[in-house]
């Protein structure tokens, strides 16, 4: 983004309001422009057939059986919306110390994978590579007795997660672990095992955000977390320039795309972000943003359209090329109004 100062004429020969006295001087000079292009729908996966389950944090987000997620996803690729993000959810009996089944072929997000790779080629997949969703503590790698999450042998647990979500037809893989060298490791192990083409979205910039409540009840780790933090490795929310940093690593190491996270409380990381690289920045709307904004909804507090709307468009105007939002449906039918 340039930076320059110049001297405009003054009142009253420059009246900045005059290109807001009509509606098509306005269209005309818009800066920002949101499309159902820049949107991407996050998915809660469960197992079984003919399944969905409200998520009572979440008004109006559904975790959803493969076979009613691919009929979803059928009609999100006819709104115009680029790609889904998969999060499974995995039982109870399923979880273990080491997280196996992060990496099981045959896996509830592997199966999810091919089902929607099969049903709506056109539509990208992303898939979460980290290992809450299937440790039996909640948090996003294998720990030792102190309960500290290991990052070496995690990473080496990624790269098989990883690998099998390509293997599955994935087209983007998205480590949200913040283990550190984890982007070389899965770089090295797609190129060595034939998946070139796979891209790495690395949640680059992913904080230790008190607004994930709601996506762990959604993916039944917070259960497990019992209260637990995620300090020791996702960032302190009171720093800026350690983001770039952690940016910086990962374009390094391989990564194709960069995520902030969350969105609307960080959109000053979005901007130097994407002023410092100019590189591909995605944005996580993240699970709390969703509630808070649907609380005040449903309270009559706020205007739902076109607040949905503008919470987007200002993630937009901060340098976000795409956003990961649970509004993605609900805003692209809106666009297409």
């Amino acid at each position: 983004m340039s930076r320059f100062t110049f001297n405009r004429a003054a009142f009253p020969h420059t009246r900045l309001r005059r290109l807001r006295s009509q509606e098509f001087l306005r269209n005309m000079v818009q800066e920002t422009l949101l499309t159902p292009a820049d949107l991407i729908y996050p998915m809660f996966v469960l197992e079984g057939e003919n399944r969905r389950e409200a998520i009572a944090s979440m008004p109006g987000i559904e975790r959803l059986s493969i076979d009613l997620l691919v009929k979803e996803a059928e009609v999100l690729a006819k709104l115009g919306i680029p790609a889904v993000a998969l999060f499974p959810v995995t039982p109870q009996e399923a979880k273990s110390l080491l997280a196996e089944e992060a990496w099981n072929p045959d896996g509830l997000a592997q199966r999810a994978v091919r089902a929607l790779k099969a049903a709506v080629p056109e539509l990208g997949v992303i898939t979460d590579v980290a290992l809450d969703p299937f440790t039996t503590h909640g948090q996003d790698g294998i720990i030792d007795v102190d309960g500290y999450v290991l990052n070496d042998i995690t990473s080496e647990a990624l790269v098989k997660q990883a690998l099998s979500h390509a293997e599955a037809g994935a087209d983007i893989v998205a480590p949200s672990d913040m283990m550190d060298g984890r982007i070389a490791a899965i770089r090295r192990a797609l190129e060595e095992n034939n998946h070139p083409n796979v891209c790495i979205l690395s949640y680059a910039a992913k904080y230790a955000s008190s607004y994930y409540g709601p996506f762990r009840d959604a993916v039944g780790s917070a259960g497990n977390l019992k209260g637990g933090n995620k300090k020791t490795y996702q960032m302190n929310p009171a720093n800026r320039q350690e983001a770039l940093h952690e940016v910086g690593l990962d374009l390094a190491e391989g990564a194709d795309l960069v995520m902030v996270k969350p969105g609307m409380p960080y959109l000053d990381i979005v901007l130097e972000v994407k002023d410092t690289y100019s590189v591909p920045t995605l944005v996580y709307q993240v699970s709390g943003e969703y509630a808070m904004h649907m609380a005040a909804i449903q309270n009559g507090w706020l205007a739902r359209d076109a607040v949905i709307l503008e919470s987007l468009l200002c993630i937009k105007r901060a340098g976000a090329d795409a956003i990961l939002t649970y509004f993605a449906k609900e805003a692209a039918m809106l666009l297409q109004k």
